[in-house]
Protein backbone atom coordinates (compact mmCIF):
# COMPACT_ATOMS: atom_id res chain seq x y z
CA UNK A 1 0.00 0.00 0.00
CA UNK A 2 1.36 3.31 -1.27
CA UNK A 3 2.06 5.94 1.89
CA UNK A 4 -0.65 8.40 1.69
CA UNK A 5 0.77 11.36 3.72
CA UNK A 6 0.10 14.44 1.83
CA UNK A 7 3.65 15.20 0.48
CA UNK A 8 6.06 12.68 -0.06
CA UNK A 9 9.93 13.87 -0.78
CA UNK A 10 11.52 13.18 -3.44
CA UNK A 11 14.73 13.36 -5.02
CA UNK A 12 15.42 16.86 -6.78
CA UNK A 13 14.69 16.88 -10.75
CA UNK A 14 17.82 15.94 -12.50
CA UNK A 15 17.84 18.58 -14.82
CA UNK A 16 16.53 21.84 -14.10
CA UNK A 17 19.56 23.81 -16.09
CA UNK A 18 17.42 23.59 -19.44
CA UNK A 19 13.74 23.25 -19.68
CA UNK A 20 12.69 20.16 -21.17
CA UNK A 21 10.13 22.05 -22.85
CA UNK A 22 13.13 23.61 -24.35
CA UNK A 23 15.18 21.06 -26.07
CA UNK A 24 11.63 19.16 -26.71
CA UNK A 25 11.06 22.51 -29.15
CA UNK A 26 14.74 22.37 -30.20
CA UNK A 27 15.01 19.20 -31.79
CA UNK A 28 16.67 18.27 -34.58
CA UNK A 29 14.73 17.83 -37.59
CA UNK A 30 17.06 18.05 -40.52
CA UNK A 31 19.38 14.44 -41.22
CA UNK A 32 22.07 16.49 -42.53
CA UNK A 33 22.16 18.62 -39.19
CA UNK A 34 22.37 15.10 -37.59
CA UNK A 35 25.26 14.08 -39.24
CA UNK A 36 27.17 17.02 -38.80
CA UNK A 37 26.61 16.73 -35.31
CA UNK A 38 27.51 13.26 -34.87
CA UNK A 39 30.69 13.41 -37.36
CA UNK A 40 29.11 10.79 -40.11
CA UNK A 41 29.62 12.38 -43.74
CA UNK A 42 26.58 10.98 -45.42
CA UNK A 43 28.96 8.79 -48.06
CA UNK A 44 29.97 6.84 -44.53
CA UNK A 45 26.55 5.53 -44.21
CA UNK A 46 25.29 1.51 -45.75
CA UNK A 47 22.18 3.64 -47.04
CA UNK A 48 20.71 6.64 -48.89
CA UNK A 49 19.23 9.41 -46.78
CA UNK A 50 15.50 10.26 -47.01
CA UNK A 51 15.39 13.93 -46.22
CA UNK A 52 11.75 14.44 -47.16
CA UNK A 53 10.16 11.35 -45.71
CA UNK A 54 6.54 12.24 -44.74
CA UNK A 55 7.66 10.50 -41.29
CA UNK A 56 10.31 13.08 -40.34
CA UNK A 57 13.00 12.86 -38.76
CA UNK A 58 13.35 14.07 -34.83
CA UNK A 59 15.58 13.65 -32.12
CA UNK A 60 16.77 15.84 -29.14
CA UNK A 61 19.91 17.07 -28.37
CA UNK A 62 20.10 14.65 -24.82
CA UNK A 63 19.87 11.72 -27.01
CA UNK A 64 22.20 12.90 -29.99
CA UNK A 65 24.63 13.26 -26.96
CA UNK A 66 24.95 9.45 -26.22
CA UNK A 67 25.25 8.96 -29.79
CA UNK A 68 28.94 8.12 -30.51
CA UNK A 69 30.80 9.68 -32.45
CA UNK A 70 32.02 9.10 -36.36
CA UNK A 71 30.35 5.64 -36.06
CA UNK A 72 27.94 5.44 -38.97
CA UNK A 73 26.64 2.10 -37.14
CA UNK A 74 25.97 3.34 -33.81
CA UNK A 75 22.85 1.75 -32.26
CA UNK A 76 21.15 5.12 -31.68
CA UNK A 77 21.55 6.92 -34.19
CA UNK A 78 20.52 4.07 -37.07
CA UNK A 79 16.76 4.03 -34.67
CA UNK A 80 16.35 7.54 -35.29
CA UNK A 81 17.74 8.46 -38.71
CA UNK A 82 15.53 8.19 -41.58
CA UNK A 83 16.32 6.26 -44.79
CA UNK A 84 15.30 5.76 -48.61
CA UNK A 85 14.80 1.97 -47.64
CA UNK A 86 11.61 3.25 -45.47
CA UNK A 87 10.22 4.19 -49.09
CA UNK A 88 9.60 0.83 -50.62
CA UNK A 89 6.56 -1.31 -50.91
CA UNK A 90 6.91 -4.80 -49.02
CA UNK A 91 4.28 -7.09 -48.93
CA UNK A 92 2.77 -8.06 -45.22
CA UNK A 93 3.45 -4.50 -44.04
CA UNK A 94 0.71 -2.12 -43.67
CA UNK A 95 -0.27 1.03 -42.15
CA UNK A 96 -1.92 0.13 -39.20
CA UNK A 97 -0.49 -3.09 -38.27
CA UNK A 98 -2.48 -3.57 -35.36
CA UNK A 99 -6.05 -2.57 -36.41
CA UNK A 100 -6.15 -0.28 -33.69
CA UNK A 101 -7.95 2.39 -36.34
CA UNK A 102 -11.51 1.55 -34.82
CA UNK A 103 -13.47 2.13 -31.57
CA UNK A 104 -16.56 4.59 -30.96
CA UNK A 105 -14.26 6.77 -28.38
CA UNK A 106 -11.63 8.55 -30.21
CA UNK A 107 -8.72 8.12 -28.24
CA UNK A 108 -9.46 5.58 -26.25
CA UNK A 109 -8.42 1.59 -26.77
CA UNK A 110 -10.38 -0.90 -24.99
CA UNK A 111 -8.22 -4.40 -26.30
CA UNK A 112 -7.78 -6.05 -23.03
CA UNK A 113 -9.76 -6.92 -20.15
CA UNK A 114 -9.86 -4.36 -17.05
CA UNK A 115 -7.60 -2.08 -19.05
CA UNK A 116 -7.88 0.76 -21.18
CA UNK A 117 -5.31 2.70 -23.19
CA UNK A 118 -5.50 6.35 -23.78
CA UNK A 119 -3.84 8.03 -26.71
CA UNK A 120 -3.02 11.39 -25.22
CA UNK A 121 -0.83 12.79 -27.85
CA UNK A 122 -0.26 13.10 -30.87
CA UNK A 123 3.52 13.88 -30.55
CA UNK A 124 6.81 12.52 -29.27
CA UNK A 125 9.94 13.70 -28.14
CA UNK A 126 11.64 11.30 -30.98
CA UNK A 127 10.36 9.75 -33.89
CA UNK A 128 11.80 6.21 -33.89
CA UNK A 129 11.99 4.87 -37.09
CA UNK A 130 9.80 1.44 -36.47
CA UNK A 131 7.49 3.08 -34.76
CA UNK A 132 4.27 1.03 -35.45
CA UNK A 133 2.08 4.18 -35.17
CA UNK A 134 4.33 6.46 -37.77
CA UNK A 135 0.91 6.46 -39.95
CA UNK A 136 -1.46 6.54 -36.81
CA UNK A 137 -4.40 9.61 -37.56
CA UNK A 138 -3.42 11.14 -34.73
CA UNK A 139 -5.83 14.23 -35.64
CA UNK A 140 -9.08 11.67 -35.43
CA UNK A 141 -7.73 9.54 -32.87
CA UNK A 142 -6.36 11.64 -29.72
CA UNK A 143 -8.25 12.10 -26.09
CA UNK A 144 -8.42 15.65 -25.50
CA UNK A 145 -11.22 18.35 -25.14
CA UNK A 146 -14.42 16.91 -25.85
CA UNK A 147 -12.72 13.03 -26.83
CA UNK A 148 -11.16 13.01 -23.59
CA UNK A 149 -14.27 13.90 -21.66
CA UNK A 150 -16.20 10.89 -23.33
CA UNK A 151 -12.70 8.67 -22.67
CA UNK A 152 -13.30 9.65 -18.95
CA UNK A 153 -16.99 9.53 -18.81
CA UNK A 154 -16.58 5.75 -20.78
CA UNK A 155 -14.34 4.40 -18.09
CA UNK A 156 -16.12 5.99 -14.84
CA UNK A 157 -19.10 3.92 -16.24
CA UNK A 158 -17.28 0.81 -16.78
CA UNK A 159 -16.24 -1.13 -12.94
CA UNK A 160 -14.46 -3.77 -15.00
CA UNK A 161 -11.71 -1.39 -15.77
CA UNK A 162 -9.46 -1.33 -12.84
CA UNK A 163 -6.09 -0.05 -14.89
CA UNK A 164 -6.33 2.86 -16.84
CA UNK A 165 -2.64 2.87 -19.53
CA UNK A 166 -1.65 6.48 -21.04
CA UNK A 167 -0.08 6.38 -24.50
CA UNK A 168 0.30 8.22 -27.31
CA UNK A 169 2.39 9.74 -29.46
CA UNK A 170 4.12 9.88 -25.77
CA UNK A 171 1.98 10.67 -22.84
CA UNK A 172 4.33 13.20 -21.02
CA UNK A 173 4.42 15.39 -23.82
CA UNK A 174 1.49 16.80 -21.48
CA UNK A 175 2.57 19.12 -19.20
CA UNK A 176 2.61 18.41 -15.38
CA UNK A 177 -0.65 20.46 -14.98
CA UNK A 178 -2.62 18.75 -17.14
CA UNK A 179 -1.12 15.33 -15.81
CA UNK A 180 -2.32 16.41 -12.21
CA UNK A 181 -5.20 17.01 -13.38
CA UNK A 182 -5.79 13.93 -15.73
CA UNK A 183 -5.14 11.67 -12.34
CA UNK A 184 -7.53 13.33 -10.11
CA UNK A 185 -10.34 12.73 -12.18
CA UNK A 186 -9.06 8.80 -12.59
CA UNK A 187 -8.60 8.76 -9.02
CA UNK A 188 -12.29 9.45 -8.56
CA UNK A 189 -12.87 6.80 -10.22
CA UNK A 190 -13.17 3.70 -6.91
CA UNK A 191 -12.61 0.87 -9.64
CA UNK A 192 -9.86 2.32 -10.95
CA UNK A 193 -6.63 1.10 -9.27
CA UNK A 194 -3.77 1.35 -11.40
CA UNK A 195 -1.80 4.17 -13.66
CA UNK A 196 0.49 2.63 -15.95
CA UNK A 197 2.58 5.56 -18.06
CA UNK A 198 4.19 4.14 -21.53
CA UNK A 199 6.85 6.49 -22.88
CA UNK A 200 10.41 7.24 -24.28
CA UNK A 201 10.64 10.58 -23.00
CA UNK A 202 12.86 9.84 -20.17
CA UNK A 203 15.16 8.54 -22.40
CA UNK A 204 15.33 10.95 -25.17
CA UNK A 205 14.74 14.04 -22.58
CA UNK A 206 15.95 13.16 -19.28
CA UNK A 207 14.73 16.61 -18.00
CA UNK A 208 11.53 15.78 -18.10
CA UNK A 209 11.53 14.30 -14.85
CA UNK A 210 10.63 16.84 -12.84
CA UNK A 211 10.24 17.74 -9.45
CA UNK A 212 6.61 18.06 -9.93
CA UNK A 213 5.68 15.09 -11.82
CA UNK A 214 7.14 13.20 -9.24
CA UNK A 215 5.49 14.64 -6.16
CA UNK A 216 2.10 14.22 -8.78
CA UNK A 217 2.65 10.22 -9.17
CA UNK A 218 4.20 9.74 -5.54
CA UNK A 219 0.73 11.52 -4.07
CA UNK A 220 -1.85 9.93 -6.12
CA UNK A 221 -4.01 6.87 -4.48
CA UNK A 222 -3.20 4.67 -7.81
CA UNK A 223 -0.79 2.13 -7.75
CA UNK A 224 1.73 3.57 -10.55
CA UNK A 225 3.86 2.09 -12.89
CA UNK A 226 5.90 3.37 -16.00
CA UNK A 227 7.18 1.44 -18.72
CA UNK A 228 10.21 3.33 -20.42
CA UNK A 229 11.65 2.46 -23.81
CA UNK A 230 14.89 1.83 -24.26
CA UNK A 231 16.07 -0.71 -26.97
CA UNK A 232 20.03 -0.50 -26.28
CA UNK A 233 22.12 -0.22 -23.04
CA UNK A 234 23.90 2.91 -25.04
CA UNK A 235 20.84 4.66 -23.93
CA UNK A 236 21.32 4.53 -20.27
CA UNK A 237 23.50 7.25 -18.68
CA UNK A 238 24.08 8.76 -15.78
CA UNK A 239 21.41 11.57 -16.25
CA UNK A 240 18.77 9.35 -17.26
CA UNK A 241 19.70 6.75 -14.07
CA UNK A 242 19.35 10.29 -11.84
CA UNK A 243 15.95 10.48 -13.64
CA UNK A 244 15.02 6.89 -12.86
CA UNK A 245 16.18 6.92 -8.88
CA UNK A 246 13.60 10.07 -8.53
CA UNK A 247 10.87 8.08 -10.15
CA UNK A 248 11.57 4.78 -7.92
CA UNK A 249 11.82 6.94 -4.56
CA UNK A 250 8.31 8.73 -5.83
CA UNK A 251 6.92 4.97 -5.35
CA UNK A 252 6.65 4.52 -8.80
CA UNK A 253 7.71 0.66 -10.61
CA UNK A 254 9.83 0.69 -13.42
CA UNK A 255 9.71 -1.47 -16.56
CA UNK A 256 11.19 -1.87 -19.61
CA UNK A 257 9.91 -2.62 -23.17
CA UNK A 258 12.07 -3.41 -25.95
CA UNK A 259 11.99 -4.21 -29.56
CA UNK A 260 14.41 -6.49 -31.39
CA UNK A 261 15.64 -5.16 -34.32
CA UNK A 262 18.35 -5.96 -36.91
CA UNK A 263 21.51 -4.03 -36.77
CA UNK A 264 20.60 -2.46 -33.74
CA UNK A 265 20.38 -4.96 -31.23
CA UNK A 266 19.61 -8.65 -32.47
CA UNK A 267 22.37 -10.12 -30.81
CA UNK A 268 23.49 -12.01 -27.54
CA UNK A 269 26.19 -9.24 -26.52
CA UNK A 270 23.19 -6.50 -26.58
CA UNK A 271 20.66 -7.79 -25.15
CA UNK A 272 22.48 -9.07 -22.19
CA UNK A 273 23.96 -5.62 -21.75
CA UNK A 274 20.44 -4.20 -22.25
CA UNK A 275 19.10 -6.34 -19.29
CA UNK A 276 22.12 -5.72 -16.81
CA UNK A 277 22.27 -2.18 -17.26
CA UNK A 278 18.51 -2.21 -16.77
CA UNK A 279 18.77 -3.75 -13.77
CA UNK A 280 21.66 -1.74 -12.79
CA UNK A 281 19.08 1.78 -13.27
CA UNK A 282 16.70 0.12 -11.21
CA UNK A 283 14.51 -0.93 -14.11
CA UNK A 284 13.27 -4.13 -14.41
CA UNK A 285 13.28 -5.61 -18.09
CA UNK A 286 9.64 -6.92 -19.09
CA UNK A 287 9.06 -7.33 -22.57
CA UNK A 288 11.12 -8.01 -26.23
CA UNK A 289 8.51 -6.95 -29.15
CA UNK A 290 9.11 -8.34 -32.43
CA UNK A 291 8.68 -6.34 -34.55
CA UNK A 292 5.08 -4.84 -35.70
CA UNK A 293 4.70 -4.89 -39.47
CA UNK A 294 4.10 -1.18 -40.18
CA UNK A 295 4.84 0.00 -43.66
CA UNK A 296 8.63 1.41 -43.80
CA UNK A 297 9.90 -0.60 -41.15
CA UNK A 298 10.94 -3.61 -42.52
CA UNK A 299 14.39 -3.47 -42.78
CA UNK A 300 14.34 -4.13 -39.00
CA UNK A 301 12.69 -6.92 -38.91
CA UNK A 302 14.16 -9.92 -36.86
CA UNK A 303 12.57 -13.21 -37.81
CA UNK A 304 10.71 -15.13 -35.24
CA UNK A 305 13.05 -17.79 -35.04
CA UNK A 306 16.02 -15.90 -35.02
CA UNK A 307 15.06 -13.91 -31.50
CA UNK A 308 13.46 -16.93 -29.91
CA UNK A 309 17.14 -18.19 -30.28
CA UNK A 310 18.66 -15.17 -28.71
CA UNK A 311 15.95 -15.52 -25.86
CA UNK A 312 17.08 -19.11 -25.13
CA UNK A 313 20.68 -17.90 -25.11
CA UNK A 314 19.85 -15.10 -22.73
CA UNK A 315 18.40 -17.78 -20.25
CA UNK A 316 21.74 -19.63 -20.19
CA UNK A 317 23.89 -16.49 -19.15
CA UNK A 318 21.03 -14.43 -16.92
CA UNK A 319 18.72 -14.96 -13.89
CA UNK A 320 15.43 -15.55 -14.91
CA UNK A 321 13.77 -11.60 -13.75
CA UNK A 322 16.41 -10.17 -16.14
CA UNK A 323 15.54 -12.60 -19.24
CA UNK A 324 12.12 -10.07 -20.80
CA UNK A 325 9.22 -12.12 -22.85
CA UNK A 326 9.43 -12.35 -25.97
CA UNK A 327 6.20 -10.91 -27.44
CA UNK A 328 4.30 -10.52 -30.47
CA UNK A 329 1.02 -7.97 -30.91
CA UNK A 330 -1.60 -9.59 -32.90
CA UNK A 331 -4.46 -7.45 -34.39
CA UNK A 332 -7.51 -8.93 -32.76
CA UNK A 333 -6.35 -11.03 -30.02
CA UNK A 334 -7.61 -10.15 -26.17
CA UNK A 335 -3.59 -10.53 -25.55
CA UNK A 336 -0.18 -10.35 -26.39
CA UNK A 337 1.16 -13.64 -27.59
CA UNK A 338 3.80 -14.93 -25.87
CA UNK A 339 6.55 -16.84 -27.83
CA UNK A 340 9.53 -17.54 -25.31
Amino acid sequence: MKNMSPIIPVSTAVCQVKSWKNLLKSAITDPYQLLRLVGVPPDALPFKLSPDNQFPLRVPQPFIDKMAYADPTDPLLLQVLSQDTENRTVAGYGQDPLAENQGDTPGLLHKYHGRVLLILSAACAVNCRYCFRRHFPYQDKTASGAQLRASLNYISNDPTISEVILSGGDPLILGDAAITNLLAQLAQMPHVKRLRIHTRLPVVIPQRITTKLCEVLANSRLEMTMVVHINHANEIDQILTRALTSLREAGVTLLNQSVVLKGINDNLDSLVNLSESLFSAGVLPYYLHLLDKVAGAAHFDVTRNRATKLIEQMRMQLPGYLVPRLALEEAGKGAKTIIA
